[in-house]
């Protein structure tokens, strides 16, 4: 039969493939029957898929068998999603995501600072999914502007808004070497090059930022860049703070990174994609990424929401466009958690994609060519309280963006089975081998990752494109996806019939080269 363009062969083939050999291939896992999908070698067929020791040791379509087998007839076989930007570091986050198909959930936009105590924690406490991160520069700043030890804990970030010097204030020489000496320190201890919330401090110099990109550069380690504006008006406009970003991967040579695109953008898409791809055929070493989604989440003190003229710079934005806990603000209301409450974080609907014009501005950054989807996802509240470190189903009333939970669900489900506005090889990619890509240079183990192939990581999803779809919505986020049948971390059934196994805790830390 035929679904969404996809041809499965009729029941004998699936038999055939479903027969038991009369001697068992040593494998720990088999995975029967399943449309095998691999962007890296072009691979959409039906193949049987062996696993052992948490690699995969078999894509063929003879028969294998093994103690535990997974029946994938009409069922797609991906590799496991990478997301790039995944602030939400804890065991609820990562099952939240596990259950969205991510095998390996990076925090690359912000970075962890201290980094060593990000991974520490980390390993102690075990994670259900992979786990890494960038160097945080702005925690490195805050700590120097502030002389306050630095604490890795998101908390910790948005409380720094209550003193926003470090904002607002160019470094003298002494700081700015304090800086480069932290960040520098913090990538021998791993870290996955350097995150920079450039959007956070617009009153960083520019030899700042030219600066630290250099020591990335110098090891060949890229940046995570969230661009310094957010404004459709010119000076200082969204189309200046990614041109700024552009010229540091030229005047540097370093790799760099532009995170959510579709929000950074905000309805200049066109003019800055376009300058984007003419700098990529440059042979400048640029990608971004971007969320299925019209709102983005942060804290409500941020700068991009300060100054005299930030809603005319925003496109017309008024405290309705906020949203805390469910509830869309009012000025008064907005007005007491800018000056009493800065960290608050809230989220900000920017496009409203009920509208046919706001909807295709989104689809531009989402198809955007060579571009990833990455979540911005966070971590899970309850009023004030974050959730507990191990709670999971999460509580029905915690709150969060409703990308932390259903991101790739439905970017899946809206773009390749609903709209068919992307194949779903292409599709694949943007959720795994692309992400790989951007990193493998610089982190030898994502060579392993995004790929069904002989000796790749064990990280797979089993889906149905028929069904899978994000629950979580707006005012009720913490409702899992569903269609995800199997999700495989490192060889270990981490979801296995669409059910999370709590006592399961393969994932591993992802870490840089360089760490000695």
């Amino acid at each position: 039969m035929k679904k969404f363009g996809i041809y499965f062969p009729r029941i004998a083939l699936s038999i055939i493939l479903l027969a038991v050999p009369l001697i068992a291939a040593d494998y720990d896992i088999a995975i029967i029957g399943g449309r095998v999908i691999d962007p890296e070698t072009g691979l959409n067929e039906i193949r049987n898929v062996g696993i052992k020791d948490g690699r995969i040791t078999a894509v063929t379509s003879e028969n294998i068998s093994a103690p535990k087998i997974i029946d994938a007839r009409n069922r797609i076989v991906s590799p496991g999603f990478i997301d790039l930007h995944a602030h939400g570091q804890t065991i609820p986050a990562a099952r939240m995501q596990a259950m969205d198909g991510v095998t390996t959930a990076l925090e690359l936009e912000a970075g962890m600072l201290p980094i060593s105590d990000y991974y520490d924690e980390a390993a102690k406490e075990g994670r259900p999914i992979n786990y890494g991160a960038s160097v945080n520069w702005a925690n490195a700043r805050i700590a120097t502007f502030l002389n306050i030890k630095p604490d890795h804990a998101l908390d910790w970030f948005f409380a720094s808004f209550k003193n926003p010097v470090w904002q607002t204030s160019i470094s003298s020489d002494t700081q700015l070497a304090k800086i480069s000496k932290m960040v520098e320190h913090e990538l021998d201890q791993g870290g996955l090059g350097i995150g920079f919330l450039l959007g956070y401090a617009p009153g960083t110099g520019r030899k700042e930022y030219f600066e630290i990109s250099s020591i990335a550069a110098a090891r060949n380690l890229p940046t995570f860049t969230h661009a310094r504006f957010l404004s459709m008006l010119e000076p200082n406009s969204s189309f200046e703070g990614m041109a700024e970003i552009i010229s540091v991967a030229a005047g540097t040579g370093g790799q760099v990174h532009i995170v959510h695109l579709n929000s950074m953008s905000l309805r200049d898409i066109d003019a800055i994609g376009t300058m984007i791809l003419n700098a990529q055929r440059q042979g400048l070493r640029i990608s971004t990424e971007a969320y299925p989604y019209g709102a983005g989440s942060t804290g409500i003190g941020a700068a991009m929401f300060q100054g005299p003229n930030w809603r005319e710079r925003t496109g017309g934005m008024t405290a309705g466009n906020f949203d805390v806990g469910g509830k869309r603000l009012t000025e008064e209301e907005f007005a007491d958690l800018q000056k009493n409450h800065p960290e608050t974080e809230t989220i900000i609907h920017f496009l409203d994609t009920s509208k046919p014009e706001d909807q295709a501005t989104l689809d531009k950054s989402i198809l955007f060519p060579g571009g990833v989807i990455a979540s911005d996802g966070g971590t899970w509240s309850v009023g004030q309280t974050r959730v507990a470190k191990d709670v999971f189903p999460i509580p029905a009333n915690a709150w969060s963006h409703p990308r932390s939970a259903g991101t790739f669900a439905r970017f899946l489900g809206h773009y390749v089975r609903e709209t068919k506005a992307i194949s779903l090889i292409d599709a694949i990619e943007k959720v795994s081998f692309g992400p790989a890509k951007i990193l493998q240079d610089s982190v030898p183990q994502m060579k392993k990752k995004g790929r069904i192939q002989v000796g790749a990581d064990a990280d797979i999803v089993v889906f149905d494109l028929a069904t899978v779809s994000d629950r979580a919505t707006y005012a009720k986020p913490a409702q899992t996806s569903i269609g995800f049948d199997y999700v495989i971390v490192g060889g270990a059934a981490l979801v296995e019939k669409g059910i999370l196994n709590t006592k399961v805790m393969p994932g591993k830390p992802v870490r840089n080269k360089i760490v000695k």
